[in-house]
């Protein structure tokens, strides 16, 4: 194999295969992936959106020598390709069965030869993972998550901010009961109601940005976001506990079962516009 060859990197999405060292790394973390279906990968991502046939990976992988259990080889290795990618057999984005054929790969693909030798460079390594993702993320990236209807994730994503709005609104019309409420407590009031009208006045605009964004399918939204996430993490997590504010309509394990799912709210609404961004892109 000539040299140029043999150093080619192949690159699609937030991966690239580095043909020289043998690795498929995401977001520049080395993913754990065998010889095996490396080199499966290898003939799918040299014919992008083709099919390569089972009998043309057995000949080319396994050549003439006798291989007794070849199909259950190259499942096993198709399986480890898909898994190290986040991908699924049943709505694939990246290798695809066609059946009595072979494989198809149907993420575009570009490849370069590089300019310098990338082996020498130390790269963590992380555990493939369906899960949280490849490469161990603790937050979710786009490709770790599921393919929805566009129009169901705007719809949800304007649901999630007129529920935050319907929090505002309802506590700022009645900061006299939450005085109350607080004063029984012990706590602060004073303190407690002004950090409530400022965060609220302050989510308030954020709210209604999102909504007309998502209405107006604005591209830029997702960038504008994930300036926004860190400050907006805070609040919604602080807001989290706005069920304890209807304390004296509601008992207080109801108020605690309303509050844990309003936690993971902010990353659901994260993972909602990871999805809209994605499928943005693919208009």
């Amino acid at each position: 194999m000539p040299e140029d060859h043999a150093r080619r990197i192949f690159r699609f999405g937030v991966f690239e295969v580095h043909e020289a060292t043998g690795d498929l790394r995401k977001h520049g973390v080395r993913i754990k992936l065998h010889s095996q279906p490396f080199k499966v990968l290898m003939l799918l991502l040299e014919k992008p959106s083709g099919v390569v046939t089972r009998e043309e990976m057995r000949q080319r992988l396994w050549g003439t020598e006798p291989f007794v259990d070849f199909d259950h080889g190259l499942n096993t290795a198709v399986n480890k390709i898909r898994e190290a990618l986040g991908d699924s057999a049943s709505v694939p984005r990246y290798v695809e069965t066609v059946s009595g054929k072979g494989y198809r790969f149907l993420a575009p693909v570009t490849s370069d030869v590089p300019a310098v030798d990338l082996s020498a460079v130390p790269l963590p390594v992380a555990e493939s993972s369906g899960a949280m993702g490849s490469g161990g993320a603790i937050l979710t990236t786009p490709e770790d998550l599921p393919i929805a209807p566009r129009k169901l994730v705007r719809i949800l994503l304007l649901l999630v901010q007129i529920m935050y709005l319907g929090f505002y609104l309802g506590a700022l019309a009645n900061l006299n009961e939450i005085n109350d409420i607080f004063l029984e407590a012990g706590l602060h009031p004073v303190a407690l109601v002004s950090l409530l009208v400022t965060t609220g006045a302050v989510l308030i605009p954020v709210r209604l940005f999102i909504m007309l964004a998502v209405a107006l399918d604005y591209q830029n939204l997702p960038a504008k976001f994930s300036k926004l996430f860190p400050v907006l993490l805070v609040l919604d997590l602080l807001w989290a506990v706005s069920p304890f504010l209807l304390i004296h309509h509601i008992n207080t394990g109801l108020a605690l079962g309303l509050s844990a799912p309003l936690v993971y709210m902010p990353f659901a609404q994260r993972s909602l516009v990871l999805m809209y961004s994605r499928r943005a892109e693919a208009k």
